[in-house]
């Protein structure tokens, strides 16, 4: 059985983003690899990134629907980290040649008005630190082979983070019905997907108030001024070269990217 620890399992997936190589699940090699040491070397991984020069933006959230919970055989989301390194500007295609396993999921995201730190944060307290809301495509990419792995890989792999696009329009907290917000999921002119807020958590605000209270215990806080991506509202789709894909909010605005040729 090959032998590895939180620092080795940081190394060796950073190092398959970076040359664009997949990896086979550590999960199945490893059983250590439980959500606690997968935790850690998501955390391990983020300081890396720091010495290397890139800066945390926020935070991310991933298996937030109960459909998708039930698949990959948990009861709650995952947290990971954003960095400056995977901010997409608007109009910016999509680096395929960059990525394993591109595809892109519509999301809520908030802007943070003030810092928020669990644990015992409410869904209402954590809208109120809240100071804008936006529309945003997260382009997910896993470094393990055939998009296939366990919950613990996934987090060990910091939520399959690639890149994300925030939407043009924002909004107000207080203005919105975040729970009955609604997107419209079109690829190459063809509508693929819908879903509410309410498939992220039960809302997103609940999602916020649970990245809060997990990084909490983590020792960890969520800043002013951090993005925080509620997690995806309908099933991810591949990006291909050329392909269009655009999430269509009720007040959000619309959101496109465009898959690299």
């Amino acid at each position: 059985m090959t032998t590895w620890c939180a620092a080795s399992v940081a190394d060796t997936l950073l190092r398959a983003e970076d040359s664009v190589t997949a990896q086979t699940s550590i999960r199945a090699e490893w059983d250590g690899l439980d959500l606690e040491t997968a935790y850690q070397a998501q955390d391990l991984a983020l300081r890396m990134r720091i010495a290397r020069g890139e800066s945390v933006t926020g935070v991310k959230l991933g298996v937030t629907s109960k459909a998708k919970q039930r698949q990959v055989g948990v009861d709650s989301p995952s947290t990971a980290w954003l960095t400056d390194r995977m901010m997409l500007p608007i109009g910016e295609p999509v680096p395929r040649d960059k990525m394993i396993h591109a595809r892109a999921e519509p999301e809520i995201a908030f802007v943070m008005k003030h810092r928020l730190e669990g644990p015992g944060v409410s869904a209402a307290t954590a809208l109120a630190a809240v100071d804008y809301v936006f529309g945003a495509i997260e382009i997910i990419d896993s470094r393990f082979s055939g998009y296939k792995f366990t919950m613990a890989d996934a987090v060990a792999d910091n939520n399959s983070s690639g890149r994300y696009v925030v939407g043009p329009v924002a909004r107000r907290p207080e203005d919105l019905d975040l729970g009955l917000e609604a997107c419209l999921l079109e690829v190459d002119g063809e509508i693929v997907d819908s879903a509410t807020g309410a498939a992220v958590h039960g809302h997103p605000a609940e999602a916020l108030a649970f990245a809060a209270n997990t990084l909490g215990e983590r020792g960890f806080a969520i800043e002013a001024g951090w993005i925080v991506l509620t997690g995806g509202m309908t099933d991810a789709v591949p990006i291909g070269a050329g392909s269009r894909i655009a999430a269509h909010f009720t007040h959000l605005g619309s959101v496109t990217v465009t898959g690299s040729r």
